[in-house]
């Protein structure tokens, strides 16, 4: 009887740390998401650069004879920004904190 009761016990222990780890696990992949989150809008942000870039350039009477050309890299980046804005889900907000923590 008494040996039931120890291993009764001994159970219920390792079923709380259980749960203690699957909710330490749980906890541990918001910092993965927030890491990932900043990562995109670090690379959204190189984008915006690049898109400033290229209007300067347009604007570059000494790269008239390749308007074109910049122009069509212009479209396709602001295209690229879109898709990727849409595809993390980056919104205005976010792109704005994140620009105002780098500063």
């Amino acid at each position: 009887m008494e040996n039931e009761v120890n291993n009764h016990k001994h159970e219920e222990k390792r079923r709380g740390r259980r749960i203690h780890h699957a909710s330490e696990r749980s906890g541990r992949g918001e910092g993965a998401k927030t890491f990932r989150r900043g990562r995109a809008l670090a690379f959204y942000e190189k984008l915006k650069v690049k898109q400033e870039t290229l209007k300067k350039q347009l604007e570059s009477p000494e790269l008239q004879s390749i308007q074109q050309v910049i122009a069509g890299e212009l479209k396709a980046t602001e295209a690229i920004m879109n898709d990727f804005k849409a595809a993390f889900e980056l919104d205005e907000i976010s792109i704005d904190d994140y620009e105002k923590k780098e500063r």
